[in-house]
């Protein structure tokens, strides 16, 4: 054991371990310890092993979170003590390593090999085929792993009712292309192009080319050669990489069986494209590995595919398949210059609607938000989707336009149409576009204070404080509230009878120390909210009740409304920073996120520091980052 272990764990003892015990064992120890069990904590290995668990009781001491208000505090010294052992902590060279079997144990650093989620696997089919999927073939949707995002490999099952699905929509979306093809044969598109014409899929494109050639020769070995181009150039992109000769031979088995039973040519090679949507090849995230094992760095179409994954949430397109053909995803400066082309295409949408609206916690918005109809018949269909595109505007912009990540908590523009415009108040023509609009003042501007985000954190018939600070608390600061107690009852009535306002109901609830605990930081949060109604429209009173918009958080800072919330939000930017920063790095590798991984959000809190906050350096260090471009892979079992 290294000697500044041994020290560390000395102090440990001699230190922290009599703070602890005056302090926090009381409700921090045994069976009722609250998510946090000091018992755990006996030996160097197990302190290093949970050291983020650390990190954080740091963080709530620092905010007079803890211990919890009505019992004793800490004092200055002990503060201080307690810092210095967790600022002493040794450190170790992690910035070029992943985990291994040796190390997975602690720190789950590999990534499963994963099929497509059901946002990339539409966006891929989309992309090569650009025709309508219909409705009723609906792929099942995805839960979420990792750090939260469904891109998280060891949460992609794939099932029966999968396989069914890919199947149904190979046929219909081929099977379109087909028709389509057959119909535009007047017109002459670009043989010799690898991109789709403005307004044909790929697969179009090439059935097209394909059948008005085989028109011009009646020899049978011809058409197979023609159909065989076709193949091999759907396959590329389709999965994503150079394809061999075998391989196109063995999807050219279908074309020949199919042109035996006196198909068409255009249906024929429609038979193996089709082979070719529900292959592992084009379905799964193939990362090829050597019988030895160990940590790879990724093939430059792998890396491609990951890029293209993260932030088109799709598949590569021609030029970025290219580059990796001719090998120009070698250097760090290439990777950049791809990943800047990248996040300026429409594609790169993604990144808001994506990953934001699962950051956001929105993904189901359009079906979980219901309002009451009889309080806010204003709340309609259209209205929520233009809630949800709002949210995917202000997350997408902030990377497209090269804005402060910053902005997404306090903005001095909302990205809103002429319905929203209604909806919140703001002067615009109820038939405007969607457009980039100043707010005159400060209530509006960043995720806080979108319509989406103060509907879905309320209840059907009224606002709730709680659900709105404990989404600031986790979502923006990166904070975690644990369950409730099981042992804590709910509110007393008979008590809430003589409470008139929401806010002297939740204080009732406060009285309680295993309540306030957790209240004390995420009411004071929603509070500072409660001038936006369940539906997010601004509001002077609740009936006939002045709203009270102060709050005062355990740190004892202290604001009335949502321009002086984000201000405290902004001076604790450092944990909205690191928070956002791991979860976009968790959504990009597809994993739980380790110590490991540490140098890299360390890395992209300098990058943003060093370039104004800019918001697409953190794409540029994540796609540029060692974990990224490598993978550990198993050693193949040896068989005799």
């Amino acid at each position: 054991m290294p000697d500044g272990s041994q020290q560390w764990q000395r102090d440990y003892q001699s230190a922290i371990v009599p703070i602890l015990n005056q302090f926090c064992a009381e409700c921090h120890r045994g069976e009722d310890a609250h998510g946090f069990d000091l018992d755990r904590f006996q030996d160097t290995d197990s302190l290093h092993r949970e050291s983020a668990v650390w990190d954080e009781v740091g963080k709530r001491i620092r905010l007079n979170e803890m211990p919890p208000e009505g019992s004793p505090g800490l004092s200055d010294p002990q503060k201080a003590a307690f810092h210095r052992w967790l600022d002493s902590r040794p450190g170790r060279d992690l910035c070029a390593t992943l985990a291994t079997d040796e190390t997975k144990s602690w720190y789950r650093g590999y990534v499963m090999s994963r099929r497509l989620t059901r946002t990339e696997y539409l966006n891929c089919v989309s992309d090569l085929v650009a025709v309508r999927i219909d409705p009723s073939l609906e792929i099942p949707s995805d839960g979420a792993g990792g750090e939260g995002f469904d891109t998280s490999g060891d949460s992609l099952f794939t099932s029966a009712v999968h396989v069914e699905q890919y199947l149904a929509v190979a046929d219909s979306v081929i099977g379109q292309s087909i028709a389509q093809a057959k119909r535009t044969s007047s017109i002459d598109f670009d043989s010799t192009s690898s991109e789709p014409h403005s307004d044909q899929g790929l697969a179009t494109q090439l059935l097209h080319n394909a059948i008005a050639k085989s028109k011009t020769t009646e020899n049978e070995p011809e058409h197979r050669g023609i159909a065989a181009d076709v193949v091999k150039t759907f396959a590329r992109r389709a999965w994503r990489r150079p394809v061999s000769d075998d391989e196109v031979d063995r999807l050219m088995t279908l074309f020949d069986l199919a042109r035996k039973e006196q198909a068409s040519f255009g249906e024929a090679v429609g038979n193996a494209m089709m082979a070719l949507l529900v292959s592992p090849h084009f379905l799964f995230v193939v990362e090829t590995e050597t019988p030895d094992g160990g940590v790879q760095r990724l093939t430059p179409h792998q890396l491609a595919t990951r890029m293209a994954l993260f932030i088109w949430s799709s598949l590569p397109d021609e030029e970025l398949l290219r580059a990796a053909d001719e090998n120009r995803l070698d250097s760090k400066e290439q990777v950049i210059a791809q990943a800047q082309r990248m996040v300026s295409d429409p594609k790169a949408r993604a990144l808001g609607e994506n990953f934001g609206l699962q950051w956001l916690g929105l993904t189901h918005f359009l079906h979980a938000t219901s309002p009451d109809n009889d309080l806010y018949p204003h709340y309609s269909e259209r209205l929520a989707e233009d809630l949800r595109e709002e949210a995917v505007r202000s997350v997408w912009s902030v990377f497209r336009d090269g804005r402060s990540l910053l902005e997404l908590i306090d903005s001095d523009h909302v990205q809103i149409n002429g319905t929203l415009a209604s909806h919140y108040g703001i002067e615009l023509a109820a038939d405007a576009d969607w457009q980039e609009v100043p707010v005159p003042n400060r209530r509006r501007g960043g995720v806080i204070t979108l319509g989406a985000v103060l509907s879905a954190a309320s209840y059907p018939r009224r606002t709730s404080p709680v659900l709105r600070g404990r989404w600031v608390l986790e979502e923006i600061l990166g904070g975690r509230v644990p369950p409730p107690p099981p042992n804590v009852p709910p509110l007393d009535e008979s008590e809430a009878d003589h409470a008139s306002t929401l806010r002297e109901r939740l204080e009732l609830h406060r009285k309680n120390p295993d309540c306030a605990a957790c209240h004390n930081r995420m009411d004071p949060l929603g509070f500072g909210l409660e001038n936006f109604d369940a539906i997010g429209r601004w509001r002077d009173q609740d009936g006939e009740t002045p709203i009270d918009s102060t709050g005062k958080l355990p740190s004892g800072e202290t604001f009335n409304g949502p321009e002086e919330l984000k201000r405290v939000l902004l001076n604790r930017s450092g944990e909205f920073k690191r928070h956002f920063v791991k979860k976009m790095l968790g959504f990009a590798l597809g994993r739980e996120l380790n110590e490991f991984d540490d140098c890299v959000i360390n890395d992209a809190l300098k990058a943003l520091d060093a370039n104004d906050q800019r918001a697409s350096v953190l794409i540029e260090t994540i796609v540029t980052s060692y974990p990224f471009q490598h993978r550990y892979f198993k050693a193949a079992t040896k068989t005799n």
